[in-house]
């Protein structure tokens, strides 16, 4: 069922609800009051009931009937009844669906119909109660549109929030794919361009080690991005980063000529998704800020397995600074990736000298 179906049947369920009630209560109340009930009274009564059928599609319409026969009928003093309920909602309907300042004018001019009256039976005083049958629908409907309103603004507000959290995340994946990349390759083709001449055979190697890493970012890139796109469904784990694929980074980073030693404490197994692709990234960043600024000889990468978290350490034996001032964009990220997982991220110069990345990453 469609929404506007939905509106419909349920304000016609309403507007049923409310003549059954006023066909049924109308009688008895003026036998209550002493005040004559005839044919034309049980018409009034349904004609203001049947107007809410419309009153979401045309809540002023709906108003203006409403006013009309209700003032109409205490003018011919018919009991007060029933039909007063309708009109509430009619005006309540007004003020939830309109709005603030064509409602508060359709309902100033409901109440000075509805307050004719007071006037034709010299009854004065009783115009500060009857303005309660407009004013409290009246708030109400303000205060229900006021705080509808403000919900929705903090759903914007929040799917914003969550579109730029995803997109500094797609950008973070994509800096940590193409950094990584782009350094190895640089690396290896500095390595072919200085063999060329002398050793050929070996400059042939380098640039087959730059195919190969180009040839693996862009996949892992491609995959990223599909993902985060979700225009792919059945994606295997393995296909994207993760701890399982460390040993591929670790051939290219030899590959450069920066020999890379993995050690592994506690018993290895398999990771949360997030926890698994956090402690990739920040292996690939360190050892993408040993290739760009280290000048290391070798690295090397700790993990450590612990029933409730898992650290990562990687020690370069390089000149201990992290390259670009103030640490530059990598340890930023890295910092604030672990962070958003509730770890913790240290990065800085180690005392047997190089650098020191160690990040620990508690588990669920």
């Amino acid at each position: 069922m469609s929404d506007s179906l939905r509106r419909w049947v349920a304000d016609g369920l309403l507007a049923l609800v409310l003549l059954v009630i006023g066909i049924g209560g109308t009688g008895p109340a003026g036998e209550g009051q002493d005040r004559p009930v005839t044919a034309f009274t049980y018409v009034l009564v349904v004609i203001v009931a049947l107007s809410l059928v419309v009153r979401r599609r045309w809540p002023l319409v709906t108003l203006g009937i409403a006013a009309a026969g209700t003032s109409l009928y205490l003018v011919l003093q018919y009991p007060y009844g029933p039909i007063l309920l309708a009109f509430m909602v009619a005006t309540y309907t007004a003020a939830r669906h309109l709005p603030l300042k064509p409602a508060a004018i359709a309902a100033g001019i409901a109440l000075v119909v509805l307050s004719v009256h007071t006037f034709t039976d010299g009854n004065i005083e009783g115009l500060v109660p009857g303005a309660a049958w407009v004013v409290v629908p009246f708030a109400v409907g303000v205060t229900v549109r006021l705080s509808r309103e403000a919900a929705a603004r903090t759903r914007d507000d929040l799917a914003r929030q969550y579109a730029d959290e995803e997109r500094l995340r797609v950008a973070q994946e994509v800096h940590d794919v193409v950094g990584h990349g782009l350094s190895a390759i640089n690396m290896q083709a500095e390595i072919a361009l200085h063999l060329l001449d002398k050793r050929p055979e070996q400059a042939e190697a380098a640039l087959t080690a730059i195919s190969r890493t180009s040839r693996e970012a862009l996949d892992e890139l491609r995959v990223t991005l599909a993902l985060v796109r979700r225009t792919r469904e059945g994606e295997t784990r393995a296909a994207t980063a993760g701890l399982a694929r460390l040993d591929d980074l670790v051939a290219r980073m030899s590959e450069t000529g920066v020999p890379v030693t993995v050690e592994v404490t506690g018993e290895r197994r398999d990771l949360p998704a997030v926890i698994d692709l956090a402690a990739y990234r920040v292996v690939q960043e360190s050892l993408t800020n040993v290739l760009r600024h280290a000048g290391a000889a070798t690295a090397t990468v700790r993990l450590t397995y612990l029933p409730k978290e898992v650290s990562v350490e990687v020690l370069d034996t390089g000149r201990g600074v992290p390259g670009a001032p103030g640490g530059g964009h990598g340890l930023v990220g890295m910092r604030e990736r672990v962070a958003a997982l509730g770890g913790e991220f240290t990065a800085g110069p180690a005392e047997s000298g190089g650098f020191r990345v160690y990040a620990t990453l508690p588990l669920p």
